[in-house]
């Protein structure tokens, strides 16, 4: 793994390097329950406008990426 110029590893190096190592300490149980978690405490600490501004710009970023793969295919 590449250093960085005082010779330590990178904070990205040191994520990566640390995902890998949750990834095969835990199976998708884990994950799951993770997930459920954090989606709990998102709902408990964010109201409606929330959730409808987020579902836009999914909306939108999915839209973008539709029509960029439609004229990559024309």
């Amino acid at each position: 793994m590449a250093k960085n110029n005082n010779g330590k590893m990178s904070r990205e190096q040191a994520g990566k390097k640390g995902g890998k190592a949750t990834a095969r300490n835990h199976d998708q149980e884990f994950y799951e329950e993770i997930g459920q978690k954090g989606g709990e405490a998102t709902a408990k600490n964010h109201d409606q406008e929330f959730f409808e501004e987020i579902g836009e710009k999914g909306g939108n970023a999915r839209a973008r990426q539709r029509n960029n793969n439609n004229s990559n295919n024309s």
